[in-house]
């Protein structure tokens, strides 16, 4: 299982709308026979690759998928019944698939046939490969991934607006990384207006659509000489939009955008927390004090009155790039 997720990794900015999935084929005498993992543009689902690869040494076998098969004709024949034409006796599968057209179905049909099902294996790692995709099916909007580079004082930018660099390069690296496993990035209107940023995926790996630019208020504060007014006129989308942010994002959501990376600055950043619409967190804190009391701080909007009512992460993980501290985490909502 711990291969299936690896390949199913390898889909990563290449799948959106679907999910990242991997496959494992055993034989019966425990010997790996095929692998495969899925990447939307090639059709064929890892499932048949693997099968393919395997042939009949499959028969008898097991296979170890990332995600729940799919039993409906959709852009390709039912995975399930690759799988029982194999002649696959077992099938390992950690997840289900929330996508409604599958749930549940995929493992119906295969022990309705007689395969043997088995759920719940790495299913903590299989849900977070596809947290974007999981969220997008269950709730029709896009998984939004709050990103900061702080310093230790919770300063995103010195008195004057100056922000660069917050972070140290291995951060700044790292970033855009991050931004490949994302359909969409966003910022506020103000933040685009100061900083005059870029906003897109130089990590130099594969992915199947250009990474959305976003911009949120006032059309009017982005200048026509701006890098984002430009690049968009080449070639690199751009999208302004105004609103409250349900509505924002169930833009995104009709244009099949799973995820969106959440870039600030703190009104923005402070809006989607207040609103509860964050779903996950990530800190780049370098060490560095700015100090002042009008330099911006990392998080806006209201803000919450008592400290039992913060906005507090849970499955923190925290990792060193240089000297920064990259500090992830999922929010815990507290009703005060």
């Amino acid at each position: 299982m711990a291969r299936a997720l690896e390949l199913a990794r390898k889909g990563v900015g290449q799948v959106s709308p679907g999910p990242l999935v991997g496959c494992v084929v055993v034989s019966p005498g425990r010997d790996i026979v095929g692998e495969g993992f899925y990447l939307f543009e090639e059709l064929n689902h890892a499932e048949t690759i693997a099968l393919a690869q395997a042939g009949e040494k499959a028969r008898g076998g097991t296979a170890y998928v990332s995600l729940e098969p799919h039993a409906h004709h959709g852009r390709t024949p039912p995975c399930t019944d690759a799988l029982l034409a194999a002649g696959i006796k077992r099938v390992v599968a950690p997840i289900e698939d929330l996508n409604p057209k599958v749930s549940g179905k995929g493992f119906a049909h295969l022990r309705a046939a007689g395969v043997e099902v088995q759920t719940g294996l790495m299913a903590g790692e299989a849900t977070q490969i596809n947290e974007a995709y999981l969220h997008f099916m269950q709730t029709g909007l896009p998984f939004v991934h709050l990103k900061l580079a702080v310093t230790l004082d919770g300063k995103i930018a010195t008195r004057t607006g100056d922000s660069r660099w917050v972070s140290g390069p291995e951060s700044l690296a790292h970033v855009h990384e991050l931004r490949h496993e994302y359909d969409a990035i966003m910022i506020g209107a103000g933040t685009a207006a100061l900083d005059d940023p870029l906003l897109t995926d130089r990590s130099g790996l594969p992915r199947r659509r250009s990474l959305l630019r976003v911009v949120v208020g006032d059309r009017s504060r982005l200048s026509p000489e701006s890098q984002l007014v430009k690049t968009a006129a080449e070639g690199a989308p751009l999208l302004v939009l105004n609103g409250d942010l349900h509505s924002i994002l169930k833009e995104l959501a009709a244009r099949s955008l799973q995820s969106v990376l959440l870039e600030g600055g703190s009104g923005i950043a402070g809006e989607f927390v207040d609103a509860g619409l964050v779903n996950k967190v990530t800190f780049f804190v370098a060490p560095k004090i700015v100090g002042g009391i009008a330099a911006p701080g990392a998080i806006g909007g209201r803000g919450v009155e008592k400290m039992a009512d913060a906005f507090e992460l849970e499955r923190v993980q925290v990792v060193q790039r240089g000297k920064d501290l990259e500090i992830s985490g999922y929010p815990r909502y507290t009703k005060g």
